[in-house]
């Protein structure tokens, strides 16, 4: 007779991760559209998962597929006026930018302190910025004539997008804030949740 071990930290660990979602859909449904825009607990989401999830489809799909879900709500509903008819022009360089974050979160955030965490967050900012940005640059989805397709064009569109990236930068350290210190917290109540060899997150 096999012995299937349950492993509750997974099952916290997504918890977690949707409260912090739904917490996003609720500040985005209750105040003005565009308000809080890139005021997000995507960059949270992203670190949290590449710094508690060992097993690499776990730490890459749960941040990717509750960016999809909350992204589809919005395409349909609050944003359906930027929305494409799926989600929105350039919505796979988001994607590309949440995967590159994962990263961040596996290799900034291997041992979780106040300094490794407050690098970890500028960096996912960053990345968003360089990388994200280009799907608002490339083909000029907005026709803004400052948006030229070549490097001015594009560092036309950093600079413009420097506001919302300060809003990302807050939104990923309250959001985070509010995962890391959760779980470290619940950590110490209950060390079933520490991370284990044998059953690994």
């Amino acid at each position: 007779m096999s012995h299937i071990k349950f492993n509750p930290r997974t099952l916290v660990l997504m918890v977690v991760i949707l409260a912090i979602m739904l917490m996003r859909v609720l500040i985005v449904f209750n105040t003005e559209a565009l308000s809080f825009a890139n005021f997000s607990s995507v960059g949270a989401v992203a670190l949290f998962g590449g710094a508690y999830f060992s097993s690499n489809a776990k730490a890459f799909s749960f941040p990717i597929l509750s960016l999809l879900i909350t992204d589809i709500l919005f395409a349909n509903t609050i944003y359906k006026s930027y929305s494409d008819g799926f989600l929105y022009d350039g919505w796979y360089w988001t994607y590309a930018a949440i995967i590159l974050m994962v990263v961040v979160g596996k290799f900034l955030l291997k041992n979780i302190t106040l300094a490794n965490g407050t690098i970890a967050a500028i960096a996912v900012t960053v990345v968003h910025w360089l990388v994200s940005n280009i799907g608002t640059w490339y083909g000029n989805p907005y026709n803004n004539p400052l948006f030229t397709q070549d490097l001015a064009g594009y560092w036309n569109c950093l600079v413009l997008a420097i506001p919302f990236e300060l809003r990302f930068l807050a939104g990923t350290v309250i959001y985070g804030g509010v995962m890391f210190g959760s779980f470290q917290l619940l950590k110490v109540k209950y060390p079933a949740l520490q991370r284990k060899e044998m059953l690994s997150a």
